[in-house]
This record gives C-alpha cells, sequence and structure tokens, in this order.
C-alpha cells in the first residue's frame, strides 16, 4: 500500500465527493494520506475530516502563500494545537519566494516559529520551498535538531545532499512526470530511494496524464511507476521503500493486515 505524504484532502475542492476521491485511493493501493494544514482557521475543518475518515493523519501549521491572513496569536494557538492534538507533523510551513507581494521577512518569522516548535515538540517538519531552497536549508541549519520533508521538491543534486545531511527527506509528486523535468528526474535518479517520499499535493500538481484537471490520491501510483522506470527498477520496490520511509518520518502505525502488500 502507498502512502501519499502530502495531500490537502480537507480543502473544499472534494467536499462534494471526498468519500468517492478516498475510495478510489483505496481501489488504487493508496491507503493512508498525509494531510497537512494551510491555515489557522482551517485546522478544525482538518480535524475533523481526519477524524472522520480513516487513514487520514494531520499536520498543523501556517502556509507561507496565506501569510496575509496569519498573526502572532496563531502562533500561540498553534503551540496549543501541537500539544493537544499531537499531530504526525508541524506543516505545511516554510518559504514562498515565487509568489510576488509576500514579504520575505516576514515568511522567515513565522517560519523559524513553526521550525523551533517542531523540535521542541519532537516533530517532523513538512517544509514548502518554492524558489526558496537555499533560504529554507539556512533557516534549517539555524534552528538545527530538526527532521521533515522538502515537499513538492524541485532543487539540485547538491541541495537534496545538503536537505538530508540535515535531516530531510523530499516528496516527489506529478512534476517528476513530465519529460521537460530534467532536474528533478536526474536528482530522482541519483538519489537513495531512501530519501525520497511520494506524494500527489492534491488538488493541486496533477501529472502529465491530468495536466489542468483536479488532482487526487488516486494518481500516486503513475508517479511511482514514473520512479521506477528512470530508476530502472521495478515498482513494487518504489513502493515499498517510499512507504517505509514514510512510515518512519511520520511515526506512523502500521497498515492494517488486510492492505498490506
Amino acid at each position: 500500500m502507498l502512502i501519499d505524504s502530502h495531500s490537502h484532502l480537507d480543502v473544499a475542492d472534494f467536499d462534494r465527493d471526498r468519500a468517492d476521491v478516498l475510495a478510489r485511493a483505496a481501489a488504487a493501493g493508496v491507503g493512508r494520506h498525509i494531510v497537512p494544514a494551510i491555515d489557522a482557521a482551517g485546522w478544525p475543518r482538518l480535524k475533523r475530516v481526519c477524524e472522520g475518515s480513516p487513514g487520514l493523519f494531520p499536520a498543523y501549521g501556517l502556509h507561507p502563500m496565506f501569510l496575509r491572513g496569519h498573526d502572532e496569536s496563531h502562533l500561540r494557538e498553534l503551540g496549543d494545537w501541537l500539544r493537544r492534538e499531537r499531530p504526525v507533523a508541524v506543516g505545511e510551513c516554510g518559504l514562498d519566494y515565487f509568489v510576488e507581494g509576500l514579504d520575505r521577512e516576514q515568511q522567515s518569522h513565522f517560519f523559524d516559529a513553526q521550525l523551533r516548535m517542531a523540535r521542541d515538540y519532537d516533530l517532523p517538519v513538512i517544509v514548502h520551498s518554492r524558489r526558496a531552497v537555499d533560504a529554507v536549508i539556512s533557516a534549517i541549519r539555524r534552528i538545527g535538531g530538526l527532521r521533515g520533508v522538502a515537499h513538492s521538491f524541485s532543487g539540485s543534486l547538491q541541495q537534496a545532499e545538503t536537505l538530508h545531511a540535515n535531516g530531510f527527506v523530499l516528496g516527489v509528486g506529478g512534476p517528476v512526470t513530465y519529460e521537460r523535468a530534467n532536474r528533478l528526474r536526474s536528482v530522482v535518479r541519483s538519489v537513495p530511494l531512501e530519501w525520497l517520499l511520494l506524494e500527489t499535493d492534491a488538488p493541486d500538481q496533477p501529472d502529465c496524464l491530468h495536466r489542468g484537471q483536479r488532482n487526487e490520491p488516486a494518481r500516486l501510483p503513475f508517479v511511482a511507476e514514473t520512479i521506477a522506470a528512470l530508476r530502472g527498477i521495478d515498482v513494487d520496490t518504489v513502493a515499498a521503500v517510499t512507504t517505509s520511509n514514510a512510515e518512519r518520518l511520520f511515526a506512523l502505525p502500521a497498515a492494517p493486515a488486510s492492505a498490506s502488500i
């Protein structure tokens, strides 16, 4: 069974057919899902969705793209949520230097605070690093004592090596299926399989077969197949190793016996 290490199944895009989406995922062999938060307003909803669907595991955090909606009280509230709920991770948090108008100093303030919380509560971090991988690495080094995943990794091999040396693995999803993603494909071929997690980022980042469509976890097997083809190995090996990687990072309970490979 595959683990989707990053999908936003709590968002409104899935309200009309969430049960069907999960059923399609299960039929495709995707039985567990890490569901990271976006903003403080969405934490209660995320909790309800995950409690209502076995196999969904929440992470709580403040996404940099929604910076304008964050304030200091949300950091205090996040500490309360982490103490009370003991989620599998802190996130989605990080830095976004692609979207114009997002104050970088403020982004760093919220990101550093969440990294400290993750360290203090001994939780992994789900990190967003669009056009900001070096800055994210600097923050991780500055805070120290961290582990986590660089979600939707798109950096260089050297950056991948530095992230791993600092306790992080790489989240790989739909972008790797595009033939023009040469740098990402080269990294995926080169690094040990133990450095990789599979993800969809649903409803975003669809694979090359579903360009422009709403993404969903049932498409994760195509990501696994693409990685297997790039590395010249069988897909069962990709599934087994990346599942073990996710279980270890997020301290997930074992899959039900009926869902085992």
